[in-house]
């Protein structure tokens, strides 16, 4: 297991440099090609290369495509097919042929003429890719959860404050006015004291490409009927059935990376991938980066993070070909001596379960109000109407941004932090990951804050970081 510094021993607390109060000004960040030059090319626009044409790859590159300051010329993914539609995608918006493809995002990252890169991988793959992009002097567009551990969030961290990179976080729910409006009233004190936040999460796995049909199809002639991946496990029939060559559009091993190797069964690859803990988080890591992210930014916690960690969870066999937790509940306790904060803190997290719906609900001594991507609800009706809160009330005014691509392109313009910079991303996923290490030892943990340590749990400590699988090593 890896050793590593603590990422308290960089500038994580609220100081000058890191920390945005209220509209969000911050001292400039030196950085990229863009900001070294003054100009992002001899079009004067910001290059663009993007890493990943799986979910949310197209969907951001397809943003940036609309932006007149900004030039897709680099697109890499390691199946061919989506390559080659990555490549077409981009080359069809500017009427030419000049996005070249890649399959080492090492080859990309090597180009001086690239300002910034938009990551969309395998949360394997995260640490890897940003902290070469970070290396490189690239600014970076990075989806959630920062990472796939603890520990390769932190060597993003540090990689992205020593090179002075802008990093923008594909949290992209700070940039609607619901959430902004939510965040708010619980800043500006409507609700009182803050007692306690539910987070409430999806459970359970869902088939995103839709290759879930074809495999059960291929199991339905075993005399045990399997319904879902989560059964499947190895030694089994049903385990021979699934397990396949990988199609030869795929560099499957390269894929896998620095996961340990397993066979290739197409049902848990693609954006599926989020269903094995080899490779993704399940549900909650999936997740926690965004209503845990708002609940952060009502409470003023994007620095900062729990004590007190007790999570349960309902499994798949830990071999099964899905794995990750179908429901999950976790308790978690701010204490005010550590977040400065007027009192102690209480949030669930809770995934699967009826008892706390989707989205972010903050209850405090003088009402609650309560924000997911469905609706907005609140104590005080006139909480409810319009888009923000009026101007006389708003005495503390978060970062606004009108879209999340575009507040990315501002910053590596202005050298000011996003809305969402890499200690942001960084906090708000750490329930999350904390959370899974309690259920997974199964056992309240103590997180300590500023140290970024688990206190006196050797065995949950280990589970902060994983092993390398050669020839990938750890990066920092």
């Amino acid at each position: 297991m890896r050793n590593f510094a603590p990422i308290s021993s960089l500038p994580l607390r609220p100081n000058r440099r890191t920390f945005l109060m209220g509209a969000g000004a911050a001292m400039l960040v030196p950085g990229s090609a863009w900001a070294r030059t003054g100009r992002a090319s001899a079009s004067n626009r910001i290059t663009i290369g993007v890493i990943g044409w799986g979910m949310m790859g197209p969907a951001n590159t397809k943003a940036f495509l609309l932006q007149d300051d900004c030039q897709v010329v680099g697109a890499c993914d390691l199946h061919s097919g989506h390559l080659q539609s990555a490549v077409d995608t981009i080359n069809s918006r500017y009427g030419n042929k000049d996005c070249k493809a890649y399959y080492d995002y090492r080859e990309m990252l090597a180009r001086d003429d690239i300002d910034a890169v938009m990551i969309a991988v395998p949360d394997q793959w995260h640490a890897l890719i940003a902290t070469e992009a970070a290396a490189r002097k690239k600014d970076i567009y990075g989806e959630k959860p920062l990472a796939r551990t603890v520990a390769e969030q932190q060597a993003i961290v540090r990689a992205v404050q020593h090179n002075g990179v802008i990093w923008q976080t594909g949290s992209w729910q700070r940039s609607l006015p619901s959430f902004h409006k939510a965040a708010e009233i619980v800043r500006n004190g409507l609700i009182g004291n803050v007692i306690r936040v539910e987070v409430g999460l999806p459970g359970g796995h869902h088939d995103f490409p839709g290759t879930v049909p074809a495999l059960l199809q291929r199991l339905s002639s075993l005399p045990d009927k399997i319904t879902s991946p989560a059964e499947l496990v190895p030694g089994t029939a049903g385990w021979d059935l699934a397990v396949t060559e990988p199609p030869v559009e795929l560099d499957y091993d390269k894929w896998l990376g620095p996961s340990k190797a397993e066979p290739y069964i197409d049902a848990r690859v693609y954006q599926n991938w989020r269903w094995n803990y080899n490779t993704g988080g399940g549900q909650l890591l999936d997740w926690i980066g965004h209503h845990g992210d708002i609940a952060h930014w009502g409470l003023g916690f994007d620095l900062t993070g729990p004590s007190e960690i007790e999570g349960y969870g309902e499994f798949p066999p830990s071999n099964a070909a899905w794995n990750t937790a179908t429901k999950y509940h976790i308790e978690c306790k701010y204490r005010k001596e550590v977040t400065h904060y007027p009192v102690d803190v209480a949030m669930t997290i809770s995934g699967g379960s009826p008892a706390i719906g989707m989205g972010t609900k903050w209850i405090g001594t003088d009402g609650w109000v309560w924000v997911d991507r469905s609706g907005f609800d609140a104590s005080n009706p006139a909480w409810i109407k319009g888009d923000s809160l009026p101007e006389e009330i708003r005495k503390v005014k978060l970062y606004e941004s009108p879209e999340h691509r575009r507040n990315f392109l501002d910053s590596v313009k202005s050298r000011k932090p996003t809305i969402t910079p890499v200690e942001t991303a960084h906090h708000s996923t750490l329930p999350g990951h904390l959370g899974l290490i309690s259920m997974l030892v199964g056992r309240k943990i103590q997180w300590d804050v500023a140290q970024e340590k688990i206190m006196n749990d050797s065995a949950a400590s280990e589970l902060l970081s994983r092993p390398y699988r050669a020839p990938w090593r750890f990066p920092g």
